[in-house]
């Protein structure tokens, strides 16, 4: 590895703190802000709690992290900042123009917004930190996930968005570069273009929530970790693509709002397993059982 790097992270709640999981895990010095004491004081003890799930000690990794009430001092010195601060774009710019008065004039500034394009989030900034401002959208969670989103803006420097890129292949991740900035980026339009049709099928009678799941994850759901959907495209010939694509593509939903299925379910207090029912109806046992089958799945599959 190179020289350590002095990494800020603003934000200690669901993603932050397995960013800086991440940094630190590879040797680099990492502060973690965030305005909420409470939030702020759980990110040792969420931090040990990953590291000793996948049997690793936790002590040298939380030896290079430090955690700051204040801001300024996670930013003076940082080489990096990676903002995980809330979905709401008119924070993420004050946080920015903070950011870009206080941090080195030579740091990287990353947001790890999930949907919110890093142009409109970077539009108050000055030109020179528009040049060094980048998006880093990473998946939860983050430290067991490899996938993060490298997006570019326009105002991007070419050498700041290398040297991200390469900096999350040194840190054990498998980074992507997303050339043009658009809302959700790659990974989340795909994500919601499938739920779309999920929905509209539930909606129209078609199957029960149950079935969309049980389909997904016996049929095309249990090859993708191998076999991607362009390499199925290819393998089953783009001329057989074509003639399936020109049957079904036009029976697709394509509906530019929300389905009223999510409106009619969270009018009905109906919110998920936090509530104990959304598109299923779920018991708190059963809600602990999917967290731990996903946790023992990504952990046997990336550890």
């Amino acid at each position: 590895m190179e020289q350590p790097l002095k990494i800020a992270v603003l934000g200690a709640g669901l993603m932050g703190h397995g960013i800086a999981q991440v940094f630190a895990g590879f040797g680099h010095s990492v502060v973690v802000s965030d305005p909420d004491p409470g939030t702020l004081a759980k990110v040792s003890k969420r931090i040990e709690a990953n590291l000793r799930e996948m049997d690793k000690a936790p002590e040298p990794v939380l030896a290079k992290i430090a955690v700051a009430a204040d801001m300024t001092a996670a930013l003076k010195s940082a080489d990096v900042v990676i903002e995980a601060a809330p979905e709401r774009l008119e924070l993420k710019r004050e946080l920015f123009a903070d950011v870009a008065a206080i941090a080195p004039p030579d740091a990287i500034l990353a947001s790890n917004t999930s949907v919110i394009p890093i142009t409109q989030i970077g539009e108050g900034l000055p030109p020179a930190a528009r040049a060094r401002f980048l998006g880093t959208h990473w998946w939860n969670p983050p430290y067991l996930v490899p996938l993060v989103e490298v997006v570019r803006t326009e105002y991007t420097d070419p050498a700041i968005f290398e040297k991200m890129y390469e900096l999350l292949c040194q840190v054990g991740k498998r980074p992507v570069k997303v050339h043009r900035d658009i809302t959700g980026f790659i990974g989340n339009r795909l994500q919601y273009a499938l739920w779309r049709e999920a929905f509209s099928l539930i909606e129209s009678g078609v199957c029960a929530a149950e079935t969309i799941d049980v389909v997904i994850k016996n049929g095309f759901g249990s090859r993708l970790p191998v076999l991607g959907p362009m390499e199925n495209a290819d393998l089953i010939g783009l001329d057989l693509a074509r003639d399936i694509y020109n049957i079904v593509v036009p029976e697709l939903n394509t509906a530019k709002q929300p389905s009223s299925l999510l409106s009619d379910r969270i009018d009905a207090g109906k919110l998920g397993m936090k509530s104990g029912e959304g598109l299923r109806a779920w018991t708190s046992e059963e809600s602990t059982e999917v967290r731990r089958r996903l946790s023992r799945h990504l952990l046997n599959m990336f550890t």
